[in-house]
């Protein structure tokens, strides 16, 4: 069968269709629309809080797709949005002085491991990244780089406007539980609408605001919440194009440091969990052996996020969000994917639409990502949860401790005047080394920490969405 054939089928209420099959077009690009919806306030809000640009990174999230689904022959179906697993790496970029050229080059780097890491597990199986990165050092390094974000929020997005990000936040927080179905799961995206519309409002009835904001450097100014001042500007088509809010053109080529790429690469684990557990999870859902396309998944990831940080573009992963749309609606045609990257690169194609987004109040952003870095840690100690994880075996209760204290805390190691490791570098460094040191069969009354699957990393914080 053509890799670009998809049995048409009519499916009974409640019947699945698999990846090789398609509903009739019209239905297919409903259902696409729908899976663009599903990742969009994420896909938009990362490449925000990294200083990015939100309409390059659309754009890459439908090219980066289509590359995923070649990858494994149309087989997984999954949608490639921006990674949450390199923020904290790039806070820190940011917090050193790095530039924007620096944090794609260190992400380039990240992306290039992690499809070495890919070919690795298909050649060899995913037994070795099992032994490597059982769940208990998978689950504490999501934990120390979801809470080691805890002061860009404090520092950087809340006090913009406080009480805009309280009620974004008690939004989000209530849209995510409480809201029906589909639109729980778009919690992020509803939450953007939200935090806008009440920007503009309180722009309306209380005036300026007196406070910083994201290019003030820390210096309180009045200013309005909301500013459409380059959303007129903006061409309805075209590339994305312009300056980074650091002077750093858009489209960019990348700029290496070791001392940087080594701030990024601890996402690369979180990555292989995210990716792991989405095939497995695709393949619960549809009952496909999808085993054999683990390593292609892993791969292809690692390859696209190379391939949108060589232009300036931000980090991906497969999407939780989308797996939930495929659980509600049970259908896992990849012909739907296709769809979904078409209209994300046509959205990527439209610069006021990217204006737009751009403009988002740093309010807003504040209230989202208080919820959302929380999240993406409290992921680190579900990991645990669902597999297991002993803390009454003092290997996992000493061996995890030190490194969640020094990634969480910013502890510093200094070799020379130009080279030193901290944060979350080190933090995953001592998490691994002490783990696999004190982790040996042999000891007296103890065993071997379980080192099977492990489930859904950083990203799947938005499952909950």
């Amino acid at each position: 069968m053509s890799m670009f054939k998809w049995d048409l089928v009519h499916p009974a209420p409640g019947e699945a269709v698999g990846p090789r099959q398609r509903l009739p077009w019209g239905k297919t690009v409903g259902l696409g629309a729908q899976h663009v919806v599903a990742m969009f306030g994420a896909t938009f809000v990362f490449p925000l809080v990294m200083g990015l640009d939100p309409n390059l990174a659309i754009m890459f999230s439908g090219i980066c797709t289509v590359l995923f689904l070649l990858v494994c022959q149309n087989r997984v179906p999954s949608y490639l949005g921006t990674s949450a697993s390199f923020v904290a790496g790039v806070a820190a970029i940011r917090a050193q002085h790095g530039d924007s050229a620096d944090v794609t080059g260190s992400i380039l780097v990240a992306g290039v491991v992690l499809a070495l890491v890919g070919l690795l597990v298909h050649f060899s199986g995913a037994g070795v990244i099992h032994k490597i990165l059982p769940p208990a050092v998978t689950g504490a390094v999501v934990m120390l780089i979801g809470f080691n974000l805890a002061p860009v929020v404090a520092g950087i997005y809340w006090p913009q406007d406080q009480w805009v990000a309280l009620l974004t936040a008690t939004f989000m927080v209530c849209a995510a539980v409480l809201f029906p179905g589909f639109w729980s799961r778009i919690a992020v995206f509803l939450a953007l609408i939200f935090g806008y519309v009440v920007s503009w409002l309180f722009d309306g009835i209380f005036g300026q605001i007196h406070s910083i904001t994201g290019s003030s450097n820390g210096q309180q100014i009045d200013h309005d919440r909301l500013s459409w001042s380059l959303v007129k500007t903006a061409d309805w088509i075209g590339f994305p194009s312009g300056k980074l809010a650091d002077g750093v053109s858009v489209v960019h080529g990348p700029s290496f440091s070791l001392t940087f790429i080594l701030l990024v690469l601890p996402g690369v684990i979180a990555l292989i969990a995210e990716n792991t557990g989405h095939v497995k999870a695709v393949a619960e859902m549809t009952g496909e052996n999808l085993d054999p396309f683990m390593g292609r998944a892993i791969a292809a990831d690692g390859a696209a996020t190379a391939l949108a940080s060589l232009f300036g573009g931000s980090p991906t992963t497969t999407y939780a969000e989308n797996i939930g749309v495929m659980g509600a609606t049970r259908v896992y045609s990849t012909a739907a994917y296709y769809v979904a990257a078409a209209v994300a690169i046509l959205l990527g194609l439209c610069p006021k639409f990217g204006a737009v987004v751009s403009a988002t109040p740093g309010g807003v952003l504040g209230g989202i990502t208080v919820v959302l870095y929380g999240m993406i840690g409290l992921v680190g100690a579900k990991i645990w949860v669902e597999n297991h994880v002993d803390f009454g075996d003092p290997v996992n209760m000493v061996g995890l401790a030190a490194g969640l204290i020094a990634g969480i805390g910013g502890v510093t190691l200094t070799f020379t005047d130009n080279f030193s490791l901290s944060g979350i570098a080190l933090g995953t460094i001592l998490v691994i080394v002490y783990f696999h040191m004190v982790n040996r069969p042999h000891r007296t009354g103890g065993h071997p920490t379980a080192t099977g699957p492990q489930h859904l990393g950083a990203d799947e914080v938005t499952r909950a969405l």
